[in-house]
């Protein structure tokens, strides 16, 4: 028996790239779709490719948030799947799978996300993608986003008051953390492919740097240094090479208008996240390792096994405070200077 969903995806500017996802959804079996594409003012032919495609178009102010919760208003059927426009599904029965996967759980307060496949156009940094994809399939605090793919009942979805838009950006780990807490998270079956475009035009390590960077100043609840470079995630139209330095600089400045204690404070917290993201290295080590041992998780299993107060302490959270200062405006801050040059 098929199954209902509303399909939304934010865009601008998107034309080429969803040109694939909506093809890729007007093939999917077993399920009826309502695809509701939310655009925020794009001057290329999004718009006119979405309604060539039979996909409902909605106006509505630009931000990914507020795309999705214009869109989610509009939205029909009990069951909402939120994907970005350059995504692409990886089997016929996707969807549909992914339903039967979360309704088995008999809660309404599940959502499920997807692993990635990163499509990229560029050689080299094999590694470097064999991580996040491993990554993306965790399920882990901090590790889903927007790219893997959001699916839910829109009873849970209103229950939460939909996506945060204080930022254009950064809704995705407000809902994930929001879901996280108010219910449960289920990796959905088969992985949804992503291009690896942003990657590709900013450079591998600055854009993840930079995530790094914004990922830190979120958690550690940091908000005047997004008031402050409202420029930190640019649409993907405006992406090229990415220079970080100016970011590196914001936060010394930051540092120093803090002063001494309130700057200690801050810097123990992200230490505090730090730790809590301790696996990391350990999974790391498993990818590193998959061509000998294959994708069985040795090093992730056995961090998982250690005893909480091996790694999570506050000697291990100071030591990683004063390394991640000393790294940060030391050899980080050298090294996207050279790196302009």
């Amino acid at each position: 028996m098929s199954v209902s969903l509303s399909v939304i995806v934010p865009a601008i500017d998107e034309a080429t790239a969803i040109t694939s996802l909506l093809a890729d959804l007007a093939a999917q079996r077993d399920v009826v779709l309502q695809v509701i594409v939310a655009d925020g003012g794009s001057s290329d032919d999004t718009v006119a490719v979405a309604r060539a495609a039979g996909a409902e178009v909605i106006a509505s102010a630009s931000g990914r948030g507020i795309q999705m919760n214009t869109a989610a208003a509009r939205a029909r059927y009990d069951w909402l799947c939120f994907m970005h426009a350059d995504s692409r599904l990886t089997h016929p029965g996707q969807l549909a799978a992914a339903i039967a996967c979360l309704d088995q759980i008999g809660d309404h307060r599940v959502a499920g996300h997807f692993a990635l496949r990163f499509v990229r156009e560029t050689a080299g940094h094999a590694f470097f993608y064999r991580y996040l994809e491993a990554k993306s399939a965790t399920s882990r605090r901090y590790s889903i986003n927007g790219d893997q793919g959001l699916i839910m009942r829109a009873r849970f979805f209103h229950e939460l008051g939909g996506f945060d838009t204080r930022l254009p950006f950064l809704e995705d780990q407000r809902m994930a953390a929001a879901i996280a807490a108010g219910g449960r998270w289920r990796l959905c079956p088969y992985r949804l492919a992503t291009s690896a475009r942003r990657f590709e035009q900013e450079g591998e390590r600055a854009r993840y740097l930079l995530m790094a960077l914004i990922m830190a100043m979120y958690s550690a609840d940091v908000p005047c240094f997004f008031e402050r470079a409202p420029a930190v995630y640019k649409r993907q139209s405006q992406t090229a090479r990415l220079v970080v330095t100016p970011y590196i600089d914001l936060l010394a400045a930051l540092w120093r208008e803090y002063g001494t204690c309130a700057a200690l404070k801050v810097s123990w917290r992200m230490a505090g996240v730090a730790v809590s993201q301790s696996w990391q290295p350990f999974l790391a080590l498993d990818v590193a390792l998959q061509p000998v041992l294959g994708t069985r998780r040795y090093a992730s299993a056995s961090h998982d096994r250690l005893p909480t107060g091996v790694l999570h302490n506050r000697a291990v959270q100071g030591v990683l405070m004063v390394v991640g200062l000393c790294w940060v405006f030391g050899p980080l801050r050298l090294w996207c200077r050279l790196r302009n040059k």
